[in-house]
């Protein structure tokens, strides 16, 4: 059972990222304040959900928490101040998207910024130990997946509708024949020989 409150506050947010492993696209964070007595069967971490189990998820997140936003940073911005700070940064822009100034953020992981002046906490593993993390973790992998999908239309070869721009064979086979796109980050390893030169 995933644990509803990790401080005392009614307003505790809950923040999480999609897509810092990947090799092309955004990174996508969201921010949840949910009730204090919600509760769904099956939420949880989203990477132990199925597709459908998080379709399902998004639109009851969606209504019945007290507020969330989505936000995403892209890889011109990651290639600027690296994924760890985008990341932190996407999520400072979803907290800043809530209708609700939320009193006390936890966040998945353990790296992040101050928010303003609002106290923060961050807690390993948090997306499978708590709601609020949980349902931000759904929302930032469903916009994030949408948005991969979208762009493949554009770049078929890559199958991103398939691998989301993670660094899964037949995506790094793709870039050794096809280079790279607007969408890649050029900070990134791209290809892990990418660093030889044939002499």
């Amino acid at each position: 059972m995933l644990k509803q409150n990790h401080s005392k506050f009614k307003f505790e947010v809950g923040t999480d990222e999609a897509g810092r492993g990947c090799l092309a696209g955004p990174v996508v964070a969201a921010a949840v304040i949910l009730p204090i007595d919600f509760q769904h069967e099956f939420l949880n971490d989203s990477k132990q959900l199925t597709e459908k189990q998080r379709q399902i998820l998004r639109p009851i997140i969606e209504k019945e928490a007290l507020a969330y936003g989505v936000s995403f940073v892209y890889q011109e911005e990651i290639d600027k101040i690296n994924i760890l700070n985008a990341s932190i940064l996407a999520m400072h822009y979803s907290i800043e998207k809530l209708t609700i100034i939320p009193e006390f953020i936890i966040v998945d992981g353990n790296k992040f910024k101050p928010f303003k002046e609002i106290p923060h906490e961050t807690i390993i593993k948090g997306d499978g130990k708590y709601l609020s993390i949980a349902a931000a973790s759904v929302l930032a992998k469903i916009y994030r997946d949408a948005y991969m999908e979208r762009i493949h239309k554009d770049y078929p070869e890559y199958y991103w509708e398939k691998n989301k721009g993670y660094p899964t064979k037949q995506h790094r086979e793709a870039i050794r024949e096809f280079g790279v796109t607007v969408h890649h980050r050029k900070s990134f390893r791209l290809l892990p020989n990418q660093l030889k030169l044939d002499l």
